[in-house]
């Protein structure tokens, strides 16, 4: 049976957070063998994701920051890897969601990991896997039948001490699971 290795990336932000990708996401992409990249959206520059390309074929939603693709990419994606239904977006819900987001966050502070999650699964109720950006937490967790992932912020820390992360999808026949890749953490102006 032959395994798949899908590489999970979300949030960038480059330029807007960095000048350019973390400089050891593509060697890490490399070494773990993946054949395709998902990236979960605010990508911020289309060069990011021709420079993914150069590791495997890329597949990407767009993200809250991703203003110069409002036309070419979806807020939403569906694909079968090695016979699993895996749903991809950045867990926004598009702008009139991600305004009433920004007004609830001033009133009552930051949403949990679960409200974006719930909100990911929901978006894609076939899937079985939900990858899912935008709090920049990496995490993975099951919600009812799906595989819940968030990739984490491809460009900065998440948290204290843990550096940029991405994540990998491994599936072998019916069965898959996931991993959080960290990262060293990087000086700022890179």
């Amino acid at each position: 049976m032959t395994r798949l290795t899908l590489g999970l990336v979300a949030d960038t932000h480059v330029p807007d957070r960095r000048r350019r990708l973390h400089p050891a996401l593509l060697p890490a992409l490399r070494a773990a063998g993946v054949s395709q990249i998902l990236h979960a959206g605010d990508i911020s520059r289309p060069r990011v994701l021709a420079e993914l390309a150069q590791v495997a074929p890329v597949l990407a939603v767009r993200g809250n920051r991703d203003w110069f693709r409002s036309d070419d990419l979806p807020l939403t994606r569906c694909l079968t890897a090695g016979g699993v239904r895996v749903g991809l977006t950045h867990g926004h819900g598009g702008w009139r969601a991600y305004l009433a987001d920004r007004l609830r966050y001033l009133v009552m502070g930051p949403q949990s990991f679960e409200f974006f999650a719930e909100r990911a699964v929901a978006m894609l109720p076939d899937a079985q896997v939900v990858v899912f950006g935008h709090s920049h937490e990496p995490m993975i967790t099951q919600l009812g039948n799906c595989l819940v992932i968030n990739p984490g912020s491809a460009c900065c820390q998440a948290l204290p001490g843990r550096g940029p992360t991405f994540a990998l999808l491994h599936i072998e026949g019916k069965k898959f699971e996931a991993e959080i890749v960290s990262m060293d953490i990087q000086p700022a102006k890179q």
